[in-house]
Protein backbone atom coordinates (compact mmCIF):
# COMPACT_ATOMS: atom_id res chain seq x y z
CA UNK A 1 0.00 0.00 0.00
CA UNK A 2 1.27 3.55 -0.66
CA UNK A 3 -0.30 6.50 0.90
CA UNK A 4 -0.57 9.28 -2.22
CA UNK A 5 -1.59 12.78 -1.74
CA UNK A 6 -4.82 12.03 -3.61
CA UNK A 7 -5.27 9.57 -0.35
CA UNK A 8 -4.32 12.31 2.37
CA UNK A 9 -6.72 14.52 0.54
CA UNK A 10 -9.37 11.90 0.83
CA UNK A 11 -8.45 11.45 4.43
CA UNK A 12 -8.89 15.01 5.21
CA UNK A 13 -11.57 15.44 3.25
CA UNK A 14 -13.60 12.61 5.12
CA UNK A 15 -12.34 13.95 8.36
CA UNK A 16 -14.00 17.30 7.79
CA UNK A 17 -17.48 15.89 6.72
CA UNK A 18 -17.05 13.93 9.46
CA UNK A 19 -16.92 17.15 12.14
CA UNK A 20 -20.35 17.44 10.92
CA UNK A 21 -22.57 16.81 13.47
CA UNK A 22 -26.05 16.11 12.49
CA UNK A 23 -27.32 15.63 16.06
CA UNK A 24 -26.19 19.13 17.03
CA UNK A 25 -27.53 20.66 13.94
CA UNK A 26 -30.83 19.09 14.03
CA UNK A 27 -31.58 19.92 17.29
CA UNK A 28 -30.51 23.36 16.79
CA UNK A 29 -32.67 23.69 13.80
CA UNK A 30 -35.58 22.12 15.58
CA UNK A 31 -35.46 23.83 18.94
CA UNK A 32 -34.52 20.97 21.18
CA UNK A 33 -31.89 20.51 24.14
CA UNK A 34 -28.16 20.13 22.62
CA UNK A 35 -27.59 16.15 22.57
CA UNK A 36 -24.38 17.15 23.95
CA UNK A 37 -26.09 17.94 27.39
CA UNK A 38 -28.94 16.10 27.82
CA UNK A 39 -29.88 12.31 27.96
CA UNK A 40 -26.94 10.25 27.10
CA UNK A 41 -24.86 13.24 26.13
CA UNK A 42 -24.22 11.38 22.99
CA UNK A 43 -24.73 13.46 20.00
CA UNK A 44 -25.91 10.33 17.88
CA UNK A 45 -29.44 9.73 16.79
CA UNK A 46 -30.53 7.27 19.82
CA UNK A 47 -30.06 9.96 22.11
CA UNK A 48 -32.02 12.23 19.56
CA UNK A 49 -34.60 9.63 19.35
CA UNK A 50 -34.56 9.98 23.62
CA UNK A 51 -34.95 14.08 23.65
CA UNK A 52 -36.38 15.24 20.26
CA UNK A 53 -38.34 12.17 18.75
CA UNK A 54 -38.62 9.71 16.09
CA UNK A 55 -38.47 12.20 13.00
CA UNK A 56 -35.45 14.29 14.26
CA UNK A 57 -33.75 10.77 14.74
CA UNK A 58 -34.45 9.76 11.58
CA UNK A 59 -32.83 12.71 10.15
CA UNK A 60 -29.60 12.48 12.25
CA UNK A 61 -29.49 8.80 10.99
CA UNK A 62 -29.34 9.32 7.44
CA UNK A 63 -26.88 12.41 7.72
CA UNK A 64 -24.56 10.65 9.88
CA UNK A 65 -24.71 7.63 7.53
CA UNK A 66 -24.61 10.29 4.47
CA UNK A 67 -21.38 11.55 5.55
CA UNK A 68 -20.03 8.47 5.81
CA UNK A 69 -20.86 6.70 2.66
CA UNK A 70 -20.13 9.65 0.41
CA UNK A 71 -16.34 9.97 1.19
CA UNK A 72 -16.32 5.86 1.29
CA UNK A 73 -18.13 5.44 -2.13
CA UNK A 74 -16.04 8.33 -3.79
CA UNK A 75 -12.53 6.43 -2.69
CA UNK A 76 -14.31 3.47 -4.17
CA UNK A 77 -15.27 5.20 -7.77
CA UNK A 78 -11.25 6.22 -8.06
CA UNK A 79 -10.13 2.94 -7.10
CA UNK A 80 -7.98 3.28 -3.69
CA UNK A 81 -6.67 0.10 -2.28
CA UNK A 82 -8.61 -1.32 0.22
CA UNK A 83 -6.06 -0.53 3.57
CA UNK A 84 -6.46 3.32 2.33
CA UNK A 85 -10.18 2.98 1.64
CA UNK A 86 -10.51 1.85 5.55
CA UNK A 87 -8.43 4.43 6.44
CA UNK A 88 -10.79 7.15 4.44
CA UNK A 89 -13.88 5.49 6.18
CA UNK A 90 -11.85 5.91 9.41
CA UNK A 91 -11.26 9.50 9.16
CA UNK A 92 -15.51 10.08 8.54
CA UNK A 93 -15.59 8.46 11.95
CA UNK A 94 -12.88 10.19 13.62
CA UNK A 95 -14.53 13.27 12.44
CA UNK A 96 -17.86 12.40 14.23
CA UNK A 97 -16.10 11.22 17.36
CA UNK A 98 -14.04 14.50 17.66
CA UNK A 99 -15.28 17.04 15.50
CA UNK A 100 -13.25 19.47 14.74
CA UNK A 101 -16.24 22.04 14.00
CA UNK A 102 -17.69 21.23 17.94
CA UNK A 103 -14.75 21.72 19.88
CA UNK A 104 -13.80 17.55 19.52
CA UNK A 105 -16.80 16.34 21.21
CA UNK A 106 -18.99 14.02 19.23
CA UNK A 107 -20.62 10.49 19.07
CA UNK A 108 -19.79 6.71 18.94
CA UNK A 109 -19.64 6.89 15.26
CA UNK A 110 -21.62 3.93 14.46
CA UNK A 111 -23.86 5.02 11.85
CA UNK A 112 -21.29 6.79 10.02
CA UNK A 113 -19.39 3.22 10.21
CA UNK A 114 -22.24 1.61 8.98
CA UNK A 115 -22.91 4.66 6.24
CA UNK A 116 -18.95 4.19 5.07
CA UNK A 117 -19.35 0.06 5.07
CA UNK A 118 -22.94 0.76 2.58
CA UNK A 119 -21.63 1.57 -0.18
CA UNK A 120 -20.05 -2.27 -0.98
CA UNK A 121 -23.41 -3.32 -1.80
CA UNK A 122 -27.02 -2.93 -0.83
CA UNK A 123 -26.74 -7.08 -0.05
CA UNK A 124 -24.40 -5.83 3.13
CA UNK A 125 -26.22 -2.49 3.97
CA UNK A 126 -29.31 -4.47 4.28
CA UNK A 127 -27.78 -7.06 6.50
CA UNK A 128 -26.43 -4.92 8.84
CA UNK A 129 -29.85 -2.61 9.00
CA UNK A 130 -31.60 -6.00 9.62
CA UNK A 131 -29.02 -7.36 12.29
CA UNK A 132 -29.18 -3.66 14.28
CA UNK A 133 -32.97 -3.63 14.17
CA UNK A 134 -33.90 -7.39 14.95
CA UNK A 135 -31.07 -6.74 18.11
CA UNK A 136 -32.82 -3.75 18.97
CA UNK A 137 -36.12 -5.47 18.85
CA UNK A 138 -34.98 -8.26 20.93
CA UNK A 139 -32.51 -6.67 23.66
CA UNK A 140 -33.60 -3.17 23.14
CA UNK A 141 -30.24 -2.20 23.71
CA UNK A 142 -29.13 0.57 21.00
CA UNK A 143 -25.08 -0.11 21.83
CA UNK A 144 -25.40 -4.00 22.52
CA UNK A 145 -27.27 -4.50 18.84
CA UNK A 146 -24.29 -1.71 17.37
CA UNK A 147 -21.56 -4.34 18.83
CA UNK A 148 -22.99 -7.26 17.36
CA UNK A 149 -24.02 -5.66 13.94
CA UNK A 150 -19.81 -4.44 14.18
CA UNK A 151 -18.82 -7.85 15.01
CA UNK A 152 -20.83 -9.50 11.95
CA UNK A 153 -20.18 -7.08 10.12
CA UNK A 154 -16.51 -8.72 8.58
CA UNK A 155 -18.15 -11.93 8.56
CA UNK A 156 -21.24 -10.51 6.08
CA UNK A 157 -18.29 -9.22 3.79
CA UNK A 158 -16.92 -11.97 3.40
CA UNK A 159 -19.07 -13.54 2.23
CA UNK A 160 -20.72 -11.21 0.31
CA UNK A 161 -17.46 -9.22 -1.36
CA UNK A 162 -13.94 -10.54 0.18
CA UNK A 163 -12.33 -7.83 -1.35
CA UNK A 164 -13.62 -5.44 1.56
CA UNK A 165 -13.03 -7.79 4.69
CA UNK A 166 -10.08 -5.05 5.59
CA UNK A 167 -11.66 -1.91 5.63
CA UNK A 168 -14.75 -3.58 7.20
CA UNK A 169 -12.93 -5.17 9.95
CA UNK A 170 -10.85 -1.69 11.01
CA UNK A 171 -14.37 0.09 11.23
CA UNK A 172 -15.61 -2.82 13.14
CA UNK A 173 -13.02 -2.75 15.71
CA UNK A 174 -13.36 1.42 16.05
CA UNK A 175 -16.78 0.67 16.85
CA UNK A 176 -16.56 -1.61 19.34
CA UNK A 177 -13.22 0.46 21.16
CA UNK A 178 -15.64 3.18 20.95
CA UNK A 179 -18.42 1.06 22.94
CA UNK A 180 -15.87 -0.47 25.94
CA UNK A 181 -17.87 1.92 28.30
CA UNK A 182 -21.31 0.54 26.91
CA UNK A 183 -19.72 -3.27 27.34
CA UNK A 184 -19.09 -2.71 31.03
CA UNK A 185 -22.86 -1.11 31.75
CA UNK A 186 -23.73 -4.07 29.84
CA UNK A 187 -22.18 -6.49 31.99
CA UNK A 188 -23.67 -4.58 35.49
CA UNK A 189 -26.58 -4.37 34.22
CA UNK A 190 -26.54 -0.38 34.17
CA UNK A 191 -27.28 0.18 30.78
CA UNK A 192 -29.98 2.27 29.17
CA UNK A 193 -32.52 0.88 27.14
CA UNK A 194 -33.73 2.48 24.13
CA UNK A 195 -36.55 4.43 24.43
CA UNK A 196 -38.55 7.45 22.36
CA UNK A 197 -39.73 10.76 23.33
CA UNK A 198 -43.30 10.92 25.07
CA UNK A 199 -45.69 13.34 23.83
CA UNK A 200 -46.93 15.47 26.48
CA UNK A 201 -50.46 15.46 27.64
CA UNK A 202 -52.80 18.19 26.75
Amino acid sequence: MTITVLTLVLILTAYLAGSISSAVLVCRMRGLPDPRTEGSGNPGATNVLRIGGASSAAMVLFFDMLKGALPAYLAFRIGVDPVSLGLIAIAACVGHIFPIFFKFKGGKGVATAFGAMAPIGHDLALSLIGTWIVMVLISRYSSLAAIITALLAPAYTWYLDDRFIIPVSMLSALIVIRHKDNISRLLKGEESKVSRKKKDKI
